[in-house]
């Protein structure tokens, strides 16, 4: 096996550290090493005690070396968190060659053209993401080089990021000698593990409901269409329940785990039976109070993902439907109460694209891990470590990121 061969995606979540080393063979990632600790020093994406987190991610990482036989040298990087914004931009050029053929270059010109976004000192772009072109005024042209014309416009959707929250997590990971090879956008990382071809063409809108932020990425025709990073996701839960039933933070995640449903069915149904009592380490409470919380926090947060939405015509906008994924979509129920509320499809979407030691990766938690890895194996032969672009798909400012942080 190949060193080369041998990339690495490290997720920064908020309640986790997921690290996974995995040999890219004919393009398909073989997962040969993973380590996942308890995440530490992280609240809702973003880094907050650089020592604690960078403790984590050390315990991630040498559980992943260990496995495999290999050491981390560089990684792909998820990034999620308030901070994180988005919007859709416009570029044009002219194709001044005497034959007007469209040529590789003119993409980057295009591309260059629908960065010019205005941005304060405090951000920077992260994604510049070509959702299609036109030529001549012909729209809809997903890979416009080798056609004639005169004018090549491109519509894009543009990710930037706090420079600072940006800074401390790449501090994190370079202090312990890895470089970084790519910082994602964790939605787009999500949707590489769980969404077909198809729901992307049709249109569809992915939600990852993870520890501390809700990532939300729509799809249509092919292309992102919005990105958005809510702060409300497992931990809000949790938080509701320990509160709600007077419990440690750590037994009300438990009992969410073990007993939470969001389509709770009551064995006791008759006037004046009381719900059944559960328990975990010697706290009881009642099942039905518990899933009532649940159920009621669940709700706000599927409301708030189709409030992305700019109208509330789901059939038309979003045919597919509605793909949950992270670790809270493991919550029994969540599916048919999301098909139940909102009425349109909804399924949870598990990472399944990766083969090797990876079978305990085949769980909504691990989608943005999964995702980064997948993200790599796609680029990684195409030199884009280099400093190249992501051609016909990512325009990625390397340089850019290498100025800042290197």
């Amino acid at each position: 096996m190949k060193k080369s061969n041998v990339i690495t995606s490290i997720d920064v979540g908020t309640t986790k550290i997921c690290t996974i080393m995995a040999d890219i063979v004919d393009g398909v990632p073989r997962v040969v090493g993973v380590g996942i600790a308890p995440s530490k020093g992280l609240h809702k994406g973003l880094v907050v005690n650089i020592h604690e987190a960078r403790d984590s991610i050390r315990e991630s990482v040498k559980k992943a070396e260990q496995t495999s036989n290999f050491k981390v040298e560089t990684a792909y990087i998820g990034v999620t968190g308030r901070h994180v914004t988005s919007s859709n931009n416009h570029g044009v050029v002219a194709i001044t060659r005497g034959d007007k053929v469209v040529h590789p270059g003119d993409l980057r010109r295009v591309l260059t053209s629908a960065q010019l976004v205005k941005t304060t000192s405090d951000r920077k772009l992260l994604h510049v993401i070509p959702r299609s072109y036109s030529v001549d005024g012909q729209p809809g042209v997903k890979n416009p080089v080798g056609m004639h014309g005169f004018r090549l416009d491109v519509e894009t959707h543009v990710i930037t990021t706090a420079v600072t929250s940006i800074q401390n997590l790449v501090k994190c990971i370079r202090s312990m000698g890895i470089d970084v090879e790519d910082l994602v956008l964790e939605p787009l990382a999500s949707s590489e593990a769980v969404l077909s071809e198809d729901e992307r063409q049709v249109g569809v809108i992915m939600a990852d409901i993870g520890g501390g932020t809700t990532d939300v990425a729509i799809f249509r025709e092919g292309s992102i269409w919005h990105t958005s990073i809510l702060p409300v996701a497992g931990y809000q839960l949790t938080r509701d329940v320990a509160i709600g039933l007077g419990l440690p933070f750590e037994i009300a995640e438990e009992m969410k785990k073990k007993y939470g449903s969001v389509m709770p069915v009551y064995e006791n149904k008759k006037k004046g039976d009381t719900s059944p009592a559960i328990s975990q380490d010697g706290h009881g409470v009642s099942y039905q109070d518990l899933c009532d919380i649940i159920k009621a926090r669940t709700e706000e947060i599927l409301k708030l993902i189709v409030m992305e939405m700019p109208n509330s015509n789901y059939e038309e906008l979003v045919p597919s439907g509605l793909v949950l994924t992270g670790g809270t979509a493991n919550l029994s129920g969540l599916a048919a109460r999301g098909r139940e509320m909102l009425g349109m499809p909804v399924r949870i979407g598990v990472p399944t694209n990766t083969y090797g030691i990876g079978d305990m990766l085949q769980d909504p938690a691990y989608a943005t891990s999964v995702g980064l890895l997948l993200w790599g194996s796609k680029y990684h032969s195409k030199g884009h470590n280099r400093g190249g672009g992501f051609p016909g798909n990512i325009f990625k400012l390397a340089a850019q990121l290498k100025k800042l942080f290197g």
